[in-house]
């Protein structure tokens, strides 16, 4: 037997939003009537819903409910599993963007760093100099830390075909020693990281 309605109250401010320690709307008479019609329709739609959940057990169709909860319970699982794949790939992209702006900042270091090792070896005339050795050990540790994480240098070389995608032509030449089309001199290294350019070698192009 269904037991008599209670009457739920719900108190609403002027913004129309449930709030029990907000005080009574006493602004204007406008304010206070639609405050009480917004209370009065919400206690006649939670009373509904009590009366439609003390009625459901009395027609519930349990093979169907069951059906219906095991359906849910898949299609919960599958949304989870995409949710996790996407979650996972998306971490991925910002390691990677991440890994690609801190280097991109560290490029011009690296940069003065070998300009600074080729003056010292001009300077020197001597390349088994104990501090040379030991600048150029240096140099060889930012190698290896950069091919850790995926950083390489572009491979750019007198006389290679001349590749926009690789490649920055910021002069041109004519040399008849070159082919038509090709790089004859590197001016700055260039590096990628995986399939990214990060920055594109900077060249002359011959020809």
């Amino acid at each position: 037997m269904r037991p008599k309605k209670k009457p739920v109250k719900f108190n609403f401010d002027k913004a129309g939003k449930s709030n029990d320690a907000a005080p009574k709307a006493t602004d204007a008479m406008d304010s206070d009537i639609e405050v009480d019609l917004m209370n009065a329709f919400a206690d006649d739609v939670a009373q509904d819903v009590v009366a439609e959940v003390l009625d459901a057990p009395q027609t519930i169709n349990h093979e169907a409910a069951h059906k219906e909860a095991h359906d849910r319970y898949h299609r919960t699982l599958a949304e989870f599993d995409n949710f996790r794949k996407r979650t996972s790939k998306e971490m991925a992209v910002r390691y990677d963007d991440g890994v690609r702006s801190v280097c991109e900042k560290l490029l011009p270091l690296i940069d003065n760093f070998e300009r600074a090792l080729n003056a010292q070896a001009k300077q020197l005339g001597d390349k088994d100099d104990p501090f040379y050795q030991g600048v150029q050990m240096i140099a060889r540790q930012f190698d290896t830390v950069l091919t850790s994480i995926g950083i390489e240098p572009i491979d750019a070389n007198t006389g290679d075909p001349f590749d926009p995608n690789f490649h920055n032509a910021v002069a041109h030449v004519e040399d008849n020693n070159l082919g038509s089309n090709v790089v004859s001199e590197v001016l700055q290294k260039g590096y990628k990281h995986r399939d990214k350019v990060l920055r594109h070698s900077m060249v002359k192009a011959a020809n």
